[in-house]
């Protein structure tokens, strides 16, 4: 009798311990860079400057010796648009839209081609525009992104649409403004899809790994879509926690009773 009551409490210890040996498994995968160590990775990630897309808005200022002459090239063709933050703030700006055919209106120039150039690039275009017409005279052209952002989405603390003034920001950053991932995101499968030339390209990337270091991706493009997906526990739980946890806490219940029942 007392074999039997030893041998039923032990199954009761193995049958509440399981969970507890199946989550310590799973505390690798839940972990960033598992095989990171001391020391210095060498970095060799394209800094390219992005090409100008339809659709960009583009603060272009220009200035020059003459202040009158020039202020007529400081008034965008763009009515000021409000677009969040990741803070949930709102910042009003007003630039030159790229339009549909890849170009922009640009005062007294008129149509510019600027979809696939660079910043560098359509500044030297229209620099020369205004000294080729004797518009101006020594100008000086600078041009910025007012739209650079990226969309966090799937198993993250706070999905977000990520404004990023500076034009530059890594995955990593992107994923901490948007509170991190949850401890039910794929980090060995982070998909980051990005258009470019007209296609669709996805990539996915591990982030328990170093690689991610020397990954092209690393640092994130204008309009960049990162998603983190749910993994296996997260998917089995939504649907069967509400059905197992009743019948678990049945069968345990029921081992008791019949625990108690052999000892008496």
């Amino acid at each position: 009798m007392k074999y039997r009551y030893n041998g039923l409490l032990r199954a009761i210890i193995l049958l509440l311990c399981l969970p507890c040996v199946f989550s310590c498994m799973k505390t690798r995968q839940a972990l960033y860079f598992n095989d990171l160590k001391d020391g210095v990775i060498a970095s060799n990630l394209e800094n390219a400057e992005p090409k100008i897309q339809k659709n960009d808005i583009l603060s272009i200022s220009v200035s020059s010796l003459n202040p009158e002459a020039t202020a007529i090239f400081n008034t965008p063709n763009l009515v000021t648009t409000n677009s969040s933050t990741a803070t949930g703030g709102m910042v009003q700006s007003s630039g030159y839209l790229v339009n549909e055919d890849g170009n922009l209106q640009f005062p007294l120039l008129g149509n510019i081609k600027a979809e696939g150039l660079s910043k560098k690039e359509l500044k030297e275009q229209i620099t020369k525009y205004l000294i080729d017409k004797k518009l101006l005279v020594d100008p000086i052209v600078n041009i910025r992104h007012l739209n650079f952002r990226v969309t966090v989405l799937g198993e993250v603390a706070h999905p977000t649409v990520v404004s990023v003034p500076s034009e530059k920001i890594s995955l990593l950053e992107a994923i901490g403004l948007a509170g991190d991932l949850t401890i039910y995101a794929k980090r060995d499968n982070v998909l980051v899809i990005r258009e470019e030339d007209g296609k669709k390209i996805v990539k996915r990337l591990n982030l328990n790994s170093t690689e991610l270091f020397t990954s092209p991706y690393y640092y994130l493009k204008s309009n960049d879509i990162v998603y983190a997906e749910p993994n296996k526990s997260k998917v089995a739980s939504s649907g069967r926690s509400e059905r197992l946890l009743p019948i678990i806490f049945s069968g345990l219940s029921f081992m008791i009773i019949v625990a108690d029942r052999i000892i008496k």
